[in-house]
């Protein structure tokens, strides 16, 4: 079968970016991690802007590749870097810390959207050609964002019902053990994948906005 090379340029622009945010997502958990006294992150080579220790060869490459060339079809899959692991122990002030090193993913995902989207403001004037590929950053780190925060485990979001209202840690490992096949029920059921969609819409305003004052400056 034929593949337009447009298709396949697009599939590996979106692979790419997604490795890109994935990576400096996990990167923002490591970071924060080490700068508040645990060096677990750091030993196993994950306090780094390299992207290959991040990378998860299925997760963050198969999958999304195969997605974008749409072997899937319409059936709704998720991608994912390698987890940071750390050992709260090492923290001064556990919750607070640990509270820290989640919301620091999705920050990275934030500062990541933002710049895109002054980037994506600039480039109408000087780089137009640049344009599309700045969007999709834009774009796809808020999407990151929203999705992350969903307060089903593994996502960050859910994390806070450790921190927030007393949930032991083993009784979120356990229900994190089941958390992905969770996931891949609800981005596969109608209402949920509405309410995703209307979360991410919503979370993009102020960035569209942004991007249409400054390319219309």
């Amino acid at each position: 079968m034929d593949i337009d090379p447009s298709v396949i340029r697009d599939a590996l622009l979106n692979v790419c970016i997604l490795i890109i945010s994935l990576s400096l997502h996990e990167w923002g958990h490591a970071y924060t991690a080490d700068r508040l006294g645990d060096d677990t992150p750091r030993m196993q080579g994950r306090v780094t802007l390299n992207l290959l220790p991040h990378i998860d060869i299925l997760g963050t490459i198969i999958i999304p590749l195969l997605a974008s060339f749409g072997f899937f079809g319409g059936l709704g899959v998720i991608g994912w870097a390698k987890p940071v692991y750390t050992d709260p122990r090492n923290f001064k002030n556990r919750v607070r810390d640990q509270a820290l090193v989640t919301i620091a993913g999705p920050a990275m995902n934030f500062l990541i959207a933002l710049v895109a989207t002054f980037a994506a403001g600039l480039a109408y004037h000087f780089v137009p050609i640049a344009v599309p590929v700045l969007k999709s950053f834009m774009t796809l780190n808020v999407l990151l964002i929203v999705f992350n925060l969903l307060p089903i485990p593994p996502l960050d979001g859910s994390k806070f019902l450790m921190y927030w209202f007393g949930m032991s840690e083993e009784a979120y490992s356990l229900f994190a053990q089941w958390g992905w096949v969770l996931l891949l029920l609800l981005v596969n059921f109608p209402p949920f994948r509405y309410l995703l969609g209307a979360l991410y819409h919503a979370a993009l305003i102020p960035f569209a906005i942004i991007l249409g004052l400054i390319a219309q400056g």
